[in-house]
């Protein structure tokens, strides 16, 4: 049984239930398509492949975004070849700039929803560049195109959603509960003042558990389980875990700086410390719900006693420390209590209500970058196009389509030619079954039965690599290639000229898509790293001049350009921790600076003059680059001096502390002196 249970076996046994999944939906769309008389059946195979997830729910996201793309491709498509009709080259020129135009937008989305606009760049290419030499017939083409995909759709949705469906609710249930374990394990090792080099491999892990949570999230709305976690909800704890990431940081500068301090001020802290370091290292949460408003209830009452008359500046911090404390047990209990609702735990029947309205995930978007791969892809195929115009290439138009396939799918990564090279090695073997199936078995195959035995192993293997992440890429260069070399139609057609010929434009047309995306389209890990860091501390700027979003917006902004950078880390010349550094240190002093600045609406006098110039100085030095914050630290030091110990001022004082350990923060991850 330990055997069955293993994660190899495990991922086996998932890979080829997705794999006979994908090929009954195949060969009943294949089917239904012969029934009706569809001329070209062999796209609704196509297409169940394409639109086939190992989840049920994004299955259904992508086979609904899928068809949404398709019908918007295939109108587009209609529209620019009829208004072009004769003038081959400026309808290839309007095709280009099309898919161009639905890259761009899909690099700006960033959630599931652009998948639609890549299909409508994708189909785009597939009707339009055959349609250039022959116009008359593009309606039709695109209409019978619709059907057939509609129809490879809603099969590949049904049988993934009712044939033994996996449900993402489970996991999503899981990975919650592990990633609130390492948000507490954070803030547990952040109250203990481990090493740094601990401190940032949990700081890490929280992030990439964020991601992936994220990630899962957004299929949830399609899921077939019975009880799926609400949004609201998700929402809710999202908020709470991107304040904890840099809140940790914050508590564990202060313990660290307190260490020395005055005995008695230490006592009463370390105690503090002791008690809810045990809170948070409790598993009982009917014993956490009891404590968390008592402990909240002690830290704000010893930052109240401290601050009252805090002069010095160990009591000032340890003021500041107290507030920090009692936020940090806050978000902890709100994350059980969410945590909770969402895994369907003793309250989930009435759940917990919330004031205010919940906060979203934010996604980071760059119209630059998105603008330079858009213009890329654009630039490669009008290239493509004009040799296949000038030198009347007759299966040119197949190959400028592939390449436009190419530009759709593969267009949304920084790196995307070796994505290519998978799918272009996956190719040749998608070609040399198709030849030996084309010329060797199919003449012998009589009826439908022992077509789809035939089938069977070569697109059971193709989808059972389908299924792994590693192999994904080449095994859509086996399933796609197959069904359409071999042209599984209403009858046998095998004609090798015609076959060679279209592999010829296949290889010919993914070889350039490698070479013109490796020119075009291709962004260096470090320049795509070093733009988030200058795009994150030009925000820091606009936020301390008084612009930007509310500190949920900008803090779930922040944990999002994070999550981008840690794949591109593995390619970086970089320094992995230091870079990562640099995000949390900009996330911080764009908290501060952002909440001192409204503070600042309520501050007369000289005070608030002096406060509003250090953040007009730090909104100049970070709108530019390689400036020195020394001069910005002195100018905190000196406000934080001024700042007379009242409770009228207890906000602002917190807020400058806050900022000068944010500013003083190095890349080396080293607290504040």
């Amino acid at each position: 049984m330990k055997l069955l249970r293993a994660p190899a076996v495990r991922a086996d046994a998932e890979a080829l239930l997705f794999s006979v999944k994908t090929f009954a939906a195949a060969m009943l769309a294949y089917s239904i398509a012969l029934g009706i008389g569809l001329p070209k059946p062999f796209w609704a195979i196509v297409t169940v492949y394409i639109v086939s997830q190992p989840s049920a729910a994004a299955s259904l996201g992508r086979g609904i975004y899928r068809f949404a793309g398709t019908l918007a491709g295939a109108v587009a498509t209609v529209a620019i070849v009829s208004n072009f009709v004769n003038d081959p080259i400026a309808c290839s020129a309007a095709l280009a700039l099309w898919i161009g135009l639905c890259l761009f937008v899909s690099l700006l989305d960033r959630t599931p929803r652009a998948y639609a606009f890549v299909l409508a760049g994708y189909t785009a290419s597939l009707i339009g560049f055959p349609a250039v030499s022959d116009p008359g017939a593009v309606f039709d083409t695109a209409s019978v195109r619709v059907q057939e995909i509609a129809l490879g759709i809603l099969c590949a949705v049904l049988v993934h959603r009712l044939v033994l469906p996996r449900f993402i609710a489970g996991p999503f249930t899981e990975k919650l509960s592990a990633t609130l374990r390492d948000a507490r394990r954070l803030a547990g090792d952040a109250l203990k003042g481990l090493p740094q080099e601990r401190m940032r491999h949990d700081r890490h892990q929280l992030a990439a558990d964020m991601l992936a949570i994220q990630g899962l999230a957004t299929h949830l709305p399609y899921d077939p389980a019975p009880m799926t976690p609400r949004r609201e909800t998700l929402q809710r704890i999202h908020v709470r875990l991107a304040r904890l990431l840099p809140l940790a940081s914050e508590i564990e500068e202060r313990v660290q700086a307190l260490s020395g301090g005055d005995a008695a001020l230490s006592a009463q802290l370390a105690e503090l410390l002791r008690e809810i370091g045990s809170w948070v290292a409790t598993t009982d949460l009917d014993e956490r719900d009891s404590t968390a408003i008592h402990l909240i209830c002690r830290a704000r009452l010893l930052r109240a006693w401290v601050g009252a008359d805090a002069h010095a500046p160990d009591e000032q911090l340890a003021a500041n420390l107290a507030g920090h404390l009692a936020e940090l047990v806050g978000l902890l209990h709100d994350c059980d209590r969410l945590g909770r609702d969402l895994a369907g735990g003793p309250h989930a029947d009435k759940p917990c209500q919330w004031p205010g309205r919940a906060g979203s995930y934010v996604y980071h978007r760059d119209t630059w970058m998105a603008a330079r791969a858009a213009a890329g892809a654009v630039t490669g195929i009008v290239i493509g196009c004009a040799f296949w115009i000038w030198s009347a290439w007759p299966d040119g138009a197949m190959a400028v389509s592939v390449l436009g396939v190419a530009c759709a799918l593969f267009g949304n990564v920084d790196a995307p030619a070796p994505n290519i090279v998978k799918y272009m090695i996956g190719s040749v073997y998608g070609v040399a079954i198709s030849l030996a199936y084309s010329f060797v078995i199919l003449p012998r195959v009589t009826d439908f039965a022992m077509l789809v035995a035939v089938l069977a192993p070569a697109l059971l293997f193709a989808g059972s690599l389908q299924a792994r992440p590693q192999t994904a890429f080449m095994a859509l260069g086996i399933s796609l290639t197959i069904p359409i070399l071999v042209g599984l139609g209403p009858s046998y057609s095998g004609d090798f000229a015609q076959s060679l010929n279209g592999a010829v434009a296949l290889f010919a047309a993914t070889g350039f898509a490698v070479v013109s995306m490796t020119l075009f389209q291709t962004v260096p890990a470090d320049t795509a790293i070093r733009r988030l860091l200058l795009m994150s501390r030009r925000d820091v700027g606009r936020r301390a001049h008084g612009g930007g979003t509310d500190e949920a917006h900008w803090a779930s902004l922040m944990i999002d350009r994070t999550a981008l950078i840690l794949p591109r880390l593995r390619l970086s010349q970089q320094s992995g921790p230091d870079v990562l550094d640099q995000m949390l240190r900009h996330l911080r002093i764009g908290h501060a600076a952002g909440r001192l600045r409204k503070v600042l609406r309520t501050v007369r006098g000289a005070i608030g003059e002096e406060a509003d110039r250090l953040l007009g100085a730090i909104a100049a030095d970070f709108g530019e680059r390689h400036r020195s914050d020394d001069d910005l630290i002195q100018q905190t030091d000196a406000l934080i001096a001024r700042i007379s110990p009242s409770p009228d001022r207890a906000r602002l004082l917190d807020l400058c502390i806050d900022l000068r350990f944010a500013l003083g923060s190095t890349t080396d991850g080293a607290p504040a002196p």
